[in-house]
């Protein structure tokens, strides 16, 4: 008993343990999808799950339930992350933006274009337009870790800052693009919680009860505005104090960082992969598979990813504007670029919100693409990587 204790100790302290539970749900929904478990798999997924108070109530199928409600607490801690970063963190010295900033903008645009140009011609394929643009920071860091010390420390915070960048355009890009029907009375009581937030953050309280009851009301609020609800977790994150007044020592963000770090990587993601990923390849037709939209994300994220990332970073690099960071050479920052195609995550939260509740019985499934763009994207990263180390 004493050396399995250590085993799994010793899992959850390596760097790459939320990627592998990532890749194992993943894996384990590909399972259940493909075979006697599926009629079981789907009617896990489509339970209607309640929540409700007297006349007010909220009612959804679970796997809404996880992509609105679990996915805010990741958004939440994402959020946490970028406020951290930017007032003392990375991001906080504006010179060391430059580099990864470039990244992220070609990283987003270039994966976009070549999905546009696989697409323009379909209306309702052009909702995912989106879907390859996103970066799954943590299966990127996991591919990393696996190749251990070698891997110099300037590279993994370059795509680190890259990655909270990345997240930054896909929150614009969630609130901008993928909100529907807004209702004015649900988007007037977020709004108001906001001067709440600001009031309690002003007062630099220790206690985090207030904002997290303020923040359930706001996640609610969002959710019948037609406001994605997820948005409600980034925007509590950025009023957390960084610090208690009269106690530099004491940071609530940190300590809610840390104490949701684990959740999210352990619960929150696994189970979010798990309810999404299970694509069933029985009986796939070759137009299914070679379908535009299949297609377009898995070359934009292979393809779009070091295309964007590499071409944009050299650029501002031979214009002078940056510099690689120390220890960093060339071939290591195109095999970054390449980890960058691994979308996962963020890509199929993104295709659920384009097509997934859009109720259209469409002929392709996007995840299909986001599963091969992200799996050779991994494979490519790690071979180059391994190689220029």
């Amino acid at each position: 008993m004493k050396s399995q204790r250590t085993f799994i100790q010793n899992f959850f302290a390596m760097e790459s343990a939320g990627g592998i539970l990532l890749m194992l749900a993943a894996i384990l929904a590909m399972i259940c999808a493909n075979t006697g478990l599926s009629s079981y798999y789907e009617l896990i997924l489509s339970t209607i799950v309640e929540v409700r108070v007297a006349e007010f109530g909220i009612e959804k199928p679970l796997l809404l339930w996880i992509n609105d409600g679990l996915m805010a607490v990741f958004f939440f801690l994402v959020g946490l992350e970028l406020k951290r970063e930017w007032v003392e963190g990375e991001l906080a010295n504006k010179s060391n933006l430059v580099l990864p900033a470039a990244g992220a903008i070609g990283g987003m645009f270039i994966p976009a274009l070549i999905y546009v140009m696989f697409n323009y011609n379909d209306p309702i394929a052009m909702k995912g337009w989106a879907i390859p643009a996103a970066t799954d920071i943590a299966f990127a860091l996991g591919v990393l870790t696996l190749l251990g010390s070698k891997v110099p420390t300037s590279l993994k915070v370059f795509l680190t800052s890259l990655a909270i960048l990345d997240d930054i355009g896909a929150i614009v890009i969630i609130a901008i693009f993928y909100t529907s029907n807004i209702s004015f009375v649900g988007l007037i009581v977020a709004l108001t919680c906001l001067p709440l937030l600001y009031y309690f953050n002003r007062k630099q309280t220790e206690s985090i009860s207030p904002f997290l009851l303020l923040g359930i009301i706001m996640w609610v609020a969002l959710l019948k505005s037609g406001v994605h609800a997820t948005l409600a977790g980034v925007i509590l994150a950025m009023f957390i104090p960084l610090r208690v007044k009269g106690d530099s020592q004491q940071s609530p963000l940190k300590n809610l960082e840390h104490d949701l770090h684990s959740v999210v990587a352990y619960f929150v993601l696994p189970v979010f992969a798990f309810a999404n990923a299970g694509i069933s390849v029985l009986g796939l037709s070759q137009e299914q598979l070679l379908h535009d939209v299949p297609v377009g994300i898995a070359m934009g994220l292979f393809i779009g990813k070091p295309l964007g990332i590499f071409g944009l970073c050299w650029l501002v690099i031979k214009l002078g504007w940056a510099n690689l960071p120390n220890q960093m050479k060339m071939p290591h920052l195109f095999a970054t670029s390449a980890l960058c195609g691994i979308g996962f995550t963020m890509s199929l939260f993104i295709g659920s919100l384009a097509f997934e509740e859009t109720g259209v019985n469409l002929l392709f499934d996007e995840r299909l693409g986001i599963m091969v763009g992200s799996l050779l994207s991994g494979i490519f990263g790690f071979l180059i990587l391994k190689k220029s180390l």
